[in-house]
């Protein structure tokens, strides 16, 4: 029997809809779940997808995709390649399987939803190829790692992460579930699609393919590209939407892109950034994280925001100002608190790797270098408990990520501090303005609370960092250490330290923090937990103090948590400042004013 020619048929297919007699619209495509806003029914009749694709010509091209990525691996399981991968390049791999596996189920929700409630049956059709590309990616972002169990338990964090509550994962799920189970479809397909997919992982993929291919890792960069090319397709639903809503309501559209590109940019941050330039071995860097963001981010997503006739967000010149110093400081908070991921964090910063950061990023060995000398310091001087935390940084009531790091130290335009905000009696505090912003105006669906506040509320227990690892669900054996052995910090050990401290012995085997600060005070003692910022250091703090401690006695506690671990002693006095204005050392906190969640710094008296 004869077929019709494609051409003959595709478009009445596809914008296949009817009236509805029945039942009211309303009742169908609900505004909380469609989103329809200001835009006139009408409008979405325009509605048009790029690429057109049918279901035998979907079935047929996935087919071969998944030939093509299965067989490449069935080879290369017999083979001795994994064992010949370069540790900080593993690390990469584990990072991030364990961050996106299932991000690709939820995201099946995300297009199904749209399949459900898409205004537009051209939108829904798209959005039915969305949710079988999701399944693919996540099926086949679980078998490649399960494969590797019986060599590293930390590939078990593919399936695991996000059924935790390690603070990486909470900060993706906060990120995640914001940009496509909160929203409404219309803001989804702009979060998701448009912002996140096509301004960030369509081309990340493409980078992290070729570092796979760079660093010998077939089976990952095969990987990666077959899932790529489904991204680059599915993507597109966000183009036409966003048309639509710029016609009709260009501030919604300016809104929704400029608050998911800075969530998507903070996490990215993390998820990217360390992998590029400290995991990748050094012969194989192809380009620096700056400079792929510039390229293939920057550049390509303003070019994109100028054709819908959108401007670049408000907070550009701060983002742009990031890519000096975001991810080094993630890194340097992963690193020393790398117990609490499942990874091993490659210090990278040996002296020809130190010489790379400094090429790429002029200002790092001012703004970073000499937190990595006390901690090579330490390192050579088998100090190990000084490389380990004994309490947490305080994290970001919006990104979830700890507060430090949208700064570095000795930056004197976008400083280390805490930018907090009162709201119902309760202070609320953020890495960086354009946080707090996007918190202020979305607080209302936003209900994550951060590690920090679940810590203080009593959720962990014991509340020490022992107690914070077993609540994360790390184990001795998955938890992070250095990759290399910390053996890129023996050229140091020649050299002067800034501490000038004694060796001693220092851990053994995987490190394992002692306990931390949130306990029981003595009788007639109140605790009182502060964000507590050391003068030059890289993040801000909790440190649990007494109401009856001098505010010398707090200073001293703050102190014990940087000096001699990130930054170098001083002869000098400490001094406390609470709002710019320095509080005398002899009062006790409860006399000094200062209560619990304030923000509080600390530096060398001069």
């Amino acid at each position: 029997m004869a077929r019709m020619a494609r051409e003959d048929w595709y478009d009445i297919a596809r914008d296949l809809d009817w009236e509805l007699s029945y039942v009211d619209r309303e009742a169908v495509f609900p505004e909380w779940m469609s989103g329809q806003g200001k835009i006139p029914r009408e409008a979405w009749a325009k509605w048009d997808e790029p690429y057109k694709v049918t279901y035998p010509e979907y079935v047929a091209t996935q087919r071969e995709k998944e030939t093509g990525a299965y067989s490449v691996k069935a080879v290369l399981q017999k083979s001795r390649v994994f064992d010949q991968l370069d540790a900080g390049w593993k690390s990469v791999a584990k990072e991030h399987f364990g961050s996106v596996a299932l991000v690709e189920d939820l995201a099946v929700y995300a297009e199904l939803r749209m399949a459900r409630f898409g205004l537009s049956p051209a939108w829904r059709n798209m959005a039915v190829f969305g949710a079988l590309d999701e399944t693919r990616h996540a099926q086949i972002s679980l078998y490649f790692p399960h494969a590797l169990l019986g060599k590293d338990p930390q590939y078990d964090w593919a399936h695991k992460a996000y059924q935790t509550n390690q603070w990486g994962i909470i900060a993706a799920r906060a990120t995640f579930d914001g940009m496509m189970m909160n929203p409404n479809v219309v803001d989804v397909a702009i979060q998701l699609p448009f912002t996140f997919e096509t301004g960030f992982t369509n081309v990340q993929f493409v980078a992290l393919a070729a570092d796979a291919l760079e660093s010998g890792d077939i089976n990952f960069a095969n990987m990666i590209s077959s899932i790529q090319t489904d991204e680059a397709r599915h993507s597109q639903q966000g183009g036409p939407t966003l048309e639509i809503l710029v016609e009709h309501d260009p501030r919604r559209a300016q809104w929704i892109i400029d608050k998911t590109f800075w969530v998507s940019a903070r996490l990215f941050s993390i998820l990217t950034g360390p992998g590029m330039d400290y995991y990748t071995p050094l012969p194989m860097r192809k380009q620096s994280y700056k400079e792929f963001m510039q390229e293939w981010i920057a550049g390509q997503f303003v070019d994109q925001l100028r054709d819908y006739g959108l401007k670049q967000p408000w907070y550009w010149d701060e983002f742009m100002a990031g890519l000096d110093t975001w991810h080094h400081a993630q890194h340097l908070g992963v690193w020393y608190w790398r117990p609490t991921v499942w990874w091993d964090p490659q210090g990278g910063v040996s002296p020809e790797e130190r010489d790379w950061l400094h090429d790429k990023y002029p200002r790092w060995e001012e703004q970073f270098g000499p937190a990595w000398d006390v901690i090579i310091g330490n390192i050579n001087d088998n100090r190990m408990e000084l490389t380990l935390p004994e309490t947490l940084p305080w994290l970001c009531n919006l990104c979830h990520l700890p507060i430090g790091t949208a700064g570095s130290p000795r930056n004197q335009k976008y400083p280390v501090r805490s930018y907090p905000l009162a709201y119902n009696g309760y202070t609320y505090h953020f890495c960086s303005r354009p946080c707090r912003q996007i918190w202020w105006e979305d607080r209302d669906t936003l209900h994550d609370r951060t590690v920090i506040e679940r810590l203080l509320g009593g959720e962990i227990q014991p509340p020490t960092l022992e107690g914070l690892l077993s609540w994360m669900g790390l184990t001795p054996d998955v938890m992070g250490d250095d990759a290399y052995g910390y053996r890129w910090a023996t050229p140091y050990a020649s050299t002067s330290r800034p501490q000038g401290q004694q060796g001693q012995q220092g851990q053994q085997g995987r490190p394992y923090p002692r306990a931390g600060q949130v306990s029981r005070p003595p009788d007639g003692a109140r605790p009182v937990p502060v964000n507590a910022m050391f003068e030059n250091d890289a993040f801000t703090q909790l440190v649990t103090v007494l109401d009856t401690d001098t505010v010398a006695e707090a200073a001293r506690k703050v102190a014990a948590q940087v000096v001699g671990r990130r930054v170098a002693p001083r002869s000098a006095g400490l001094v406390v400042r609470r709002a710019g204005a320095v509080i005398p050392g002899d009062v006790t906190v409860a006399q000094s004013g200062i209560s619990a969640l304030d923000a509080v710094s600390v530096g060398w008296a001069e």
